[in-house]
């Protein structure tokens, strides 16, 4: 694991298991809410998978999920998105959360469990490389997780070549804009901030 990966890994392990620590970033089931999810919705979730919510955005907005598809939740985290995608597919659907944290994969499998969930598999891996088999999800969801990946065009890589022909990518991330000048972005704190 490279040095940034391994600051990623520590700061999320950190999130999955104390979350009131974290002081840098919204999170919670309040951002969440901010950020367009329907609140009954949030609030039918366990505490474990709102409490670490680090997303950035809603990649439901981009797309409604169908009954029966296979979705992918790139960066699952405690499974927020992978629980709401699982109630959305139906049990004749499935969803497979991949997270690079153990902490964060422990707690997704533990929200599932909570919510009586069997549609849902969840595994620790990287994003670009994936322990998902080719050509087999519809929808891959990802919130605010691109961003941290170091190398882009492997991990786009393999998102692709794990979608089926018409299946789409719904990501809701954060990117830096090219006027953005090198002294604006040493105010903006870390780069995970």
């Amino acid at each position: 694991m490279n040095p940034v990966e391994a600051a990623v890994a520590e700061r999320f392990a950190a999130l999955a298991v104390n979350p009131i620590g974290e002081r840098r970033f919204p999170i919670g089931p309040s951002s969440a809410k901010r950020l367009g999810y329907p609140p009954a919705e949030i609030d039918a979730l366990p505490l474990g998978a709102t409490e670490s919510f680090a997303g950035v955005g809603n990649p439901f907005a981009l797309g409604e999920l169908h009954i029966g598809q296979f979705v992918l939740d790139l960066g699952c985290g405690a499974g927020l998105d992978s629980l709401l995608a699982a109630q959305r597919v139906g049990p004749s659907g499935r969803v497979t959360g991949i997270d690079l944290v153990p902490a964060m994969v422990a707690k997704a499998k533990a929200n599932a469990a909570a919510l009586g969930l069997t549609n849902t598999d969840f595994r620790e891996g990287r994003a670009d490389a994936l322990p998902v088999a080719s050509g087999i999800i519809d929808v891959v969801v990802s919130n605010g997780v691109f961003n941290l990946c170091v190398d882009k065009p492997a991990v786009l890589a393999e998102l692709f070549r794990v979608l089926r022909p018409g299946g789409r990518l719904q990501m809701a991330d954060i990117l830096l804009e090219p006027h953005v000048s090198p002294e604006e972005l040493a105010g903006k704190g870390e780069w995970s901030d």
